[in-house]
């Protein structure tokens, strides 16, 4: 068995990603590792003889999918996060205030106990659960050792991969327990936390749609939009009826007494709206389709990519209205300035005559969701790959590149944000890619692993493991713990969105899971989408200014 497949890699690939991934679906209570434990399977596999490895290139090919298509959907959120009043800055200076102790703490561990330098910076990435950052510096040694013979090369690039293989498991789980006793020793009350901060509060609820009955005279003959701006509502207003007439509401549109108006929006918010303009009606507008209608459409139609729903104009020109958008498993309510990403299902609302229009104007198209442009998709990654190339002077006379891990990490976060390039559209259909996404991480994984699994094995075996062990577990609860105490603490950050930073800062989607569950809302998702770019980032080059130093 052994022999057939050293004979076939593309076997050897197949089977090293289905025993991961039956593997990663073992939970202990509500963790388990995931898509990770590819690594662990093809270390396992990878051990039973020194030949049993993949071509260095498949590793190389899903590395560069799995950080462009992060950075592409990672763009926008990491924009937006800095726009915030201060606080994204703040928050990112924390997390890679945090990865940098980390690096420091990789040195200290390094001399303490012993470790091969190469393991070292294994173990710096391993306990802070980052792929990326152990394949900038597999990149690094190999084009720093080209001199060496091909076994020593080897030898050399498996180090690393065995301290980040032997501290991974701890930087998951070590994380999740400080979490859960921090969040307990300081009493966290997660609902009461999430009212405190009615600015969140559309993050953190399922929408909700309200038929309400205008019983306030004070608000007669106002317009929705002067009734907006006043009371800082943020919700969707979707049908009027006036005089048995039901019509779209807009903004110019008046409240008159015994009008009935949807409005579509989180619960708190409906409830302040109901307050200031009536009374909850039992009949519902949406239960009468005959004049105004509604469906989800899906948007497939690249044309409509980069521009907002302002620019769109779809009352004036199509007579409709756009009352929610469901962006893979959340849903929100659009703006003015929301843009619209492919793969997005928007629930629109119309005369029943023009909905057949309106899809096709969306595009409606599941199967052109799809597929991806080739062009525009490699043209990205090309784009990435030479940025990774050119060298970039640091102080002490310290010369790195991006590499293929922040190449096109960088150029795609660029791309994400800017969408498309006049016919060029950059972004990918959301489905897509998750899909792409997955898929590149399994074939790193699965590569670096088979072939770290012999050199893993005699490492272990030798001893230094338990010292890689050791110096994994300080790593990540110093860390973990000093950015919750001081996220906490000293910023007073809430701790629903602290816990998903830690969880960015870790780059670590089942520690996300994990914060999820706990919170019982979407504030994590918040803070996770904050830092995740620049913990990603930080961690590339400060891999690579650790090899620099320690070698």
């Amino acid at each position: 068995m052994v022999e057939l497949l050293i004979e076939n890699p593309l076997l050897l690939l197949f089977v090293v990603a289905a025993l991961g991934y039956a593997i990663g679906r073992i939970r202990v209570g509500n963790t388990g590792l995931g898509i990770a434990a590819v690594l662990f399977a093809g270390l396992g596999i990878g051990a039973l003889s020194p030949d049993l490895k993949l071509p260095e290139i498949i590793y190389q090919f899903g590395l560069v999918l799995f950080v462009y298509t992060i950075g592409l959907s990672s763009g926008p959120s990491f924009l937006a996060a800095f726009r915030n009043k201060g606080k994204g800055w703040r928050d990112n200076f924390l997390v890679a205030g945090l990865i940098s102790l980390a690096g420091l703490l990789a040195l200290v561990a390094q001399s303490l106990f012993q470790l091969k330098p190469t393991m070292a910076v294994g173990v710096f990435a391993g306990s802070l659960t980052n792929t990326p950052a152990l394949a900038a510096v597999l990149e690094r040694l190999k084009n720093s050792n080209l001199s060496l013979p091909k076994s020593a090369l080897d030898q050399l690039l498996a180090e690393p991969v065995v301290g980040y293989s032997v501290s991974y498991p701890m930087g998951v789980i070590g994380t999740l327990l400080a979490i859960f006793f921090m969040q307990r020793f300081w009493k966290i009350d997660y609902a009461k936390e999430a009212q405190a901060h009615p600015e969140l509060e559309a993050t953190n609820q399922t929408l909700l749609n309200r038929t309400i009955r205008i019983t306030q005279p004070e608000i007669f003959g106002k317009q929705l939009q002067e009734l907006l701006t006043l009371h800082g509502w943020d919700v969707i207003f979707g049908r009027i009826r006036h005089n048995e007439q039901t019509t779209l509401a807009e903004g110019h549109s008046q409240v008159v007494l015994g009008d009935l108006i949807s409005v579509v929006g989180t619960e708190p918010q409906l409830g302040r709206v109901v307050q200031t303009l009536g009374e909850i009606s039992e009949v519902g507008l949406e239960q009468d389709r005959s004049e105004l209608d509604y469906r989800r459409v899906f948007v497939s139609n690249p044309n409509l990519i980069g521009h907002s729903l302002k620019e769109l104009d779809l009352a004036q020109r199509y007579g409709t209205l756009v009352t929610r958008v469901r962006r893979g498993d959340h849903e929100f309510l659009p703006h003015d300035n929301t843009q619209l990403q492919l793969g997005d299902r928007v629930r629109v609302v119309s005369h029943p005559s023009r909905i057949s229009s309106i899809s096709a104007f969306f595009g409606d198209s599941y199967q052109h969701l799809a597929e991806i442009n080739i062009f525009t998709f490699s043209l990205g990654i090309v784009l990435g790959l030479l940025v990774g190339l050119i060298p970039l002077p640091l102080p002490g006379g310290i010369t790195l590149k991006l590499g293929i891990a922040g190449g096109p990490l960088v150029v795609a976060l660029i791309l994400g944000v800017v969408e498309r390039s006049g016919r060029l559209v950059w972004n990918l259909p959301y489905n897509a890619n998750l899909t792409l996404r997955q898929i590149g991480l399994v074939l790193f994984l699965a590569g670096v692993g088979t072939r770290a699994g012999h050199p893993f094995i005699t490492t272990i075996t030798q001893g230094s493991g338990l010292y890689l062990f050791l110096a994994g577990i300080l790593i990540t609860c110093i860390t973990v713990l000093l950015g919750l105490w001081i996220g906490y603490k000293l910023f007073k950050v809430p701790m629903g969105i602290l816990i998903g930073m830690v969880a960015g800062m870790q780059t670590q989607p089942a520690v996300l899971s994990f914060c999820l569950e706990q919170s019982k809302n979407d504030l994590p998702n918040v803070g996770y989408a904050t830092v995740y770019p620049v913990a990603i980032f930080s961690k590339i080059l400060l891999a690579q200014i650790l090899i620099y130093i320690l070698m």
